[in-house]
């Protein structure tokens, strides 16, 4: 006869189900509470189903240009993307290959995840400040007065914000990277060099093929800590230049009404979106690998 489940058993699945209800409640209630009636606020009971906020929320919040954040943060995470996908290929291929100093680097490499995030943004801020007090002062020593006049900051998305999102996901990159060199057998390379490859071809058609789910991985965790991110934005960017997380972090001391909420769920929409079409990208490479072996 079969045995019952031990009362350990109902006893973890009710803490996972708390823990699961923890974790996406506070989601779930605000997607709901996004499709409010016109007349409801950010309450249950909903005053009728309507798509009503998100129409409000295409015509702009206020004073906020909330769609250009939107965009900054859009081409922001893209950027950091790309980037974190190729500095990560490239450290790990170096570090499988080895090299002196290999081990500080790493070290440095992986330091910023343990700073705080706060602290990491300060640090990024004054140092633009420094750079931009050092540009001013070589274009006065210059007599490029019209420079001075004209320049107000180095600091911005793609100078500062990109810094500051590359030290949250830079790190994660180069520790996926180390797990899947880890586990690479090198023999499907010298194979490749047996048959007279070329060290960009044995990269280009034996490694390259072999690692692109992990690359899909990489890249999904580069764009989502980007999307997200605003701690280590809130000192390195410019006030006109927020991402849609700090106009967000804004917003929600101001807006009381549904809005918010319209605008949290299309921003939960573009994550799940990111990692719907990971997904894919993950399961098509993982057949061709299967087909090809």
């Amino acid at each position: 006869m079969r045995e019952g489940r031990p009362p350990a058993f109902y006893v973890l699945a009710t803490v996972f189900g708390l823990f699961a209800l923890f974790l996406y409640g506070p989601m779930i209630t605000i997607i709901v509470l996004s499709f409010q009636g016109p007349t409801g606020g950010l309450t249950f009971p909903m005053h009728g189903v309507s798509t009503h906020w998100f129409v409000s929320l295409w015509g702009g919040l206020g004073v906020v240009d909330i769609w250009a954040a939107f965009g900054r943060s859009l081409r922001l995470g893209l950027a950091v993307m790309v980037l974190t996908v190729l500095i990560s290929l490239l450290a790990g291929y170096a570090f499988r290959r080895g090299f002196r100093g290999a081990s500080l680097v790493f070290y440095t490499a992986v330091a910023s995840l343990i700073v705080p995030s706060i602290i990491v943004s300060l640090g990024i801020g004054v140092q633009f400040r420094l750079f931009d007090a050092a540009i001013k002062w070589t274009a006065e020593t210059l007599g490029i007065a019209a420079f001075t006049e004209s320049f107000a900051t180095s600091a911005g998305t793609f100078t500062s914000g990109l810094g500051a999102h590359l030290t949250w996901t830079l790190p994660f990159g180069l520790l996926i990277m180390f797990a899947v060199f880890n586990r690479f057998d090198p023999r499907y390379e010298e194979a490749a060099r047996d048959l007279g490859a070329t060290p960009w071809q044995t990269f280009r058609h034996v490694v390259l093929p072999l690692i692109a789910p992990s690359l899909v991985g990489i890249a999904l965790f580069g764009f989502t800590l980007s999307w997200d991110e605003a701690a280590r934005s809130s000192q390195a960017l410019g006030s006109d230049q927020n991402t849609l997380p700090l106009e967000l972090t804004g917003l929600t001391t101001t807006v009381t009404n549904p809005e918010i909420y319209a605008l949290g769920t299309v921003t939960t929409t573009v994550s799940f979106a990111v990692i719907l079409v990971s997904l894919l990208l993950f399961r098509t490479l993982s057949r061709r690998q299967a087909r090809g072996r």
